[in-house]
């Protein structure tokens, strides 16, 4: 990891959305164990003002980060958000294949360690493409992979990786609750990071209502993932 720039995918006075790399935490908190290399620091050394995040991002977790100049439009982004007006979309490569091309996962989740209660937590997904690889597993010589869109309609911990692995479609590279000889398979390609990319993000503009729509290109690692498929999404 180094300390360039962040990809800024949109900006304008008040609000900009960047591209967040794979492996850098967004902000300090109980999970950081030690680390001091955050987004929200970059950041703001980046812009060279105030930043105020308005949504997070797993770690391991690459792509939209939605983040605001001031307060004002930080809080008008925030109601927008919790009024599920922010269509987030994520590509994830996930092992096996989806018995239906869309669904929907409806499977409350706790908010995580230390947060017990659980709450509603709904996923969107579409297969996108599957492939099947010459890597044995569970007494096969070969092993099936999907590509999806998942789009989470709330915002729970770790949702999308916890929705798929509630279907034993486990996100591959996810070391919580993925599948080891999965992610073992995947690392003996060259593909080390968790396949979990938030892929676009559209909303309405707090202040001019106008329409923004933003795609993060994927890294090139998550490339190499993709050029595993006959036909990957674009």
């Amino acid at each position: 990891m180094t300390d360039a720039p962040l990809p800024v995918l949109h900006i304008d006075d008040t609000l900009a959305v960047v591209c967040k790399p794979a492996g850098l935490m967004v902000h300090d908190s109980a999970l950081a164990r030690g680390e001091t290399d955050f987004a929200a620091d970059r950041l703001r050394e980046q812009f060279g003002r105030p930043i105020f995040l308005v949504h997070r991002l797993d770690r391991a977790t690459s792509g939209c980060l939605l983040l605001a100049f001031d307060r004002d439009t930080a809080s008008a982004l925030g109601k927008t958000l919790m009024a599920h007006d922010v269509e987030k979309d994520y590509w994830a490569v996930c092992r096996g294949w989806p018995a239906e091309a869309v669904f929907t996962v409806d499977h409350p989740l706790d908010g995580g360690p230390g947060k017990p209660q659980k709450k509603p937590a709904i996923t969107d997904f579409e297969v996108l493409a599957t492939c099947e690889l010459a890597l044995p597993s569970a007494g096969f010589a070969t092993s099936r992979y999907a590509c999806l869109r998942a789009s989470p309609r709330t915002g729970r911990f770790r949702q999308i990786r916890r929705h798929l692995k509630h279907l034993s479609h486990h996100l591959i590279g996810d070391s919580s609750h993925g599948d080891g000889r999965h992610n073992r398979s995947f690392r003996s390609l060259g593909i080390h990071r968790m396949l979990l990319h938030a892929r676009r993000l559209a909303f309405a503009h707090p202040h001019s209502g106008a329409r923004i729509e933003v795609l993060a290109p994927p890294d090139a690692e998550f490339a190499k993932a993709l050029a595993l498929f006959a036909a990957p999404p674009a």
